[in-house]
């Protein structure tokens, strides 16, 4: 085996292994606990959801900091159960110049906005919850 091609799998599997340890640390993280990092995400089980293609979306949920932990909780089990999209993901505090530093935002993936269905289906699970203020984004 030469080099390179060694080298190129050592750091796919570095990847792999830090991809890993930091899901390990969202399966518990808070959102109101965390400022170091950006985002908390959630990913379906294997076999759960179908894989992402480059026509990707995501329903997009403006939450406070009152109420995002519990909406979280409920959203990442959805998720890793494979109800909702392939991936979720809440904002652990304000992005830069946002008006409202309480606000986070809830980000709900899909893997293909021209699947109108699943893309349906993914909006009602999220009203089933409570959520209404709804807003879905697709890929550009």
């Amino acid at each position: 085996m030469d080099d390179e091609k060694r080298a190129d799998e050592l750091n796919l599997d570095l990847i792999q292994m830090v991809q890993k340890a930091r899901m390990l640390h969202d399966a518990t993280a808070r959102p109101s606990d965390l400022a170091a990092v950006y985002w908390i995400e959630a990913k379906a089980g294997p076999g759960l959801s179908p894989p992402p293609t480059g026509y990707a979306g995501e329903w997009r949920i403006h939450l406070n900091i009152e109420n995002v932990d519990a909406v979280w909780e409920q959203v990442k089990v959805l998720t890793v159960a494979g109800t909702l999209g392939y991936k979720s993901k809440v904002s652990t505090r304000p992005a830069a110049g946002q008006a409202d530093p309480n606000e986070r935002l809830l980000c709900v993936r899909t893997c293909d906005a021209r699947y109108a269905n699943d893309v349906e289906r993914v909006g009602q699970a999220l009203r089933d919850i409570g959520l209404t203020d709804l807003q879905y984004v697709a890929d550009e």
